[in-house]
């Protein structure tokens, strides 16, 4: 498993590089892939299937300059910055049985990641589809994208948060988990008590990637560029619904 430990300035080319990864590996132009990330500027993105005007307060996200986004995996509208480790996990199906049906996959992957925040004395739970929880709040979630051989595991750590922020840009959501009940986001969501580089460790350790960070191939970087500008960046995409 090659590892990527990069972040750009530019949302949009943020989430088109997760999907090149995918893509990558689906060609078989590489393989299994393990990307940290984390936004040095506010963002919003909504997952690829959910109404935007549904989730979004967009008229303070323009007042404020920040930038609504539509990525390429399912999931719910999470507010993304400086606080948010993401990790993009590209996987084969050959690893595991389990990873072949979404709900088992969801469940081989949140339980090591459970397990090596056990080892460093974080006790989280399992909530919903995809989250994890410490003592019934919301630090981790969770969504993919599947393609034949491969599918891309988009996760995020919460290791800071600014709720108020939070609950400036996002609308409280019509879908949510039976464990989140009437909560705000205010009153739902926390953070982990670790710091970003500790959960890099976490997750290093979770899937046995201990090699050294590698930069994406040239042809990588080519095609997160034109993802960029045809795709990400595209009001056509970021407003299909």
């Amino acid at each position: 498993m090659r590892v990527l430990d990069l972040s750009f300035r530019d949302p949009a080319s943020n989430l088109a590089l997760d999907e090149v990864l995918l893509d990558s590996a689906e060609r078989g132009i590489a393989g299994e892939s393990l990307r940290f990330w984390e936004s040095p500027i506010p963002f919003v993105v909504v997952g690829v299937s959910q109404r935007l005007a549904d989730e979004v307060y967009e008229e303070p996200c323009a007042q404020d300059g920040v930038r609504v986004l539509r990525r390429c995996s399912a999931g719910g509208c999470v507010f993304q910055g400086p606080g948010s480790l993401n990790f993009t996990l590209v996987l084969s199906y050959e690893r595991d049985p389990a990873l072949r049906n979404i709900r088992s996959s969801y469940g081989y992957i949140l339980s090591r990641i459970r397990e090596a925040l056990e080892r460093r004395g974080v006790r989280t739970s399992p909530e919903g589809i995809s989250d994890l929880a410490v003592e019934g709040l919301k630090v981790s979630g969770n969504a993919q994208k599947r393609k034949k051989h491969f599918f891309l595991h988009h996760g995020t750590l919460l290791h800071h948060v600014d709720q108020a922020v939070m609950e400036r840009y996002l609308r409280e959501p019509r879908e949510r988990p039976a464990y989140r009940g009437d909560r705000s986001h205010a009153r739902f969501v926390s953070v982990l008590p670790l710091g970003p580089e500790q959960l890099r460790e976490v997750l290093r350790e979770t899937f046995d990637a201990h090699s050294a960070c590698v930069e994406p191939l040239f042809t990588e970087f080519s095609e997160m560029r034109e993802l960029v500008n045809k795709k990400y960046g595209a009001t056509s995409w970021i407003y299909r619904r």
